[in-house]
C-alpha cells in the first residue's frame, strides 16, 4: 500500500514521515491551501526527503511554469490544480515526472478519470466548491472499488484508513488534515499510526 502524507510544512514534519516510512511526502505550492509554502521553503525540505521518500508537489497554473517550478523545487511527482490540471500532468509526464491528478468525487455521481491521462494515477477526493481536495471530508468509499490504479484521500485518518482500504481497495492511500495537531503541522504519533494501520490493513 503506497502512503502519502501531504501539507508538510516544517522539517520535523518531513523528517517525521521519513522516519515512519511513508512512500511520498507532498508540498503545497497551491495559493489557495493553508497550508501552502512558499518555493524556496518547498525547495529546502524536498532535499530533506528527497531519495528517502517520493517528493510530490501540488501546483497549478500553465503547464509550462507549474512544471518549471516543479522541477526547480526537486519534485518527483506533481499534483496538479486548476483549468490546465491535465495539460500540468502530460507536461510533468513528459518531462519525465510522475503525476497524480486529482478527481473531485461527488455523492450519487459515478468517478470520472476522463481527465487523467495515461500514465497518471488518479487521486480520488471529496468534491469541494474549487474542485477537489483540501475539505479534509470523506466520501462513500464504495464508489472507488474498481477504479485502476487509484489512490484514496479525503477525511482519511488512523482510526479509518483501514477500513477505506477494505471497502476502497485502492493502490494508494493520501491523508493531510486528518493528522494535524493544527493547520499545517502534523501530529507525529498519527503520521506513524496512519501509516502502520495503512500497511496492517494490506495484509
Amino acid at each position: 500500500m503506497w502512503v502519502k502524507i501531504c501539507g508538510l510544512t516544517r522539517r520535523a514534519d518531513v523528517e517525521a514521515v521519513i522516519r515512519s516510512g511513508a512512500d511520498a511526502a507532498g508540498l503545497v505550492l497551491v495559493a489557495r491551501s493553508p497550508r501552502r509554502i512558499d518555493p524556496v521553503r518547498v525547495a529546502e525540505l524536498a532535499a530533506i526527503a528527497r531519495g528517502r521518500v517520493e517528493v510530490v508537489v501540488l501546483v497549478e497554473g500553465s503547464p509550462e511554469s507549474a512544471v518549471d517550478l516543479a522541477t526547480r523545487v526537486g519534485a518527483d511527482t506533481v499534483q496538479p490544480y486548476g483549468t490546465e490540471a491535465t495539460a500540468i500532468a502530460e507536461a510533468a509526464m513528459a518531462a519525465g515526472l510522475g503525476s497524480l491528478v486529482p478527481v473531485p468525487v461527488t455523492a450519487d455521481v459515478s468517478i470520472d478519470v476522463s481527465t487523467v491521462p495515461t500514465g497518471a494515477r488518479p487521486l480520488l477526493d471529496t468534491a469541494t466548491a474549487l474542485g477537489s481536495g483540501g475539505s479534509g471530508r470523506s466520501f462513500d468509499w464504495s464508489m472507488a472499488r474498481g477504479v485502476e490504479g487509484a489512490v484514496l484521500a479525503g477525511g482519511l485518518n488512523p482510526g479509518n484508513v483501514a477500513q477505506a482500504i477494505s471497502v476502497a481497495r485502492p493502490w494508494g492511500v493520501d491523508a493531510s488534515s486528518g493528522l494535524e495537531a493544527a493547520a499545517g503541522i502534523k501530529d507525529h504519533g498519527k503520521v506513524a499510526a496512519f501509516i502502520e494501520a495503512a500497511r496492517s490493513a494490506e495484509e
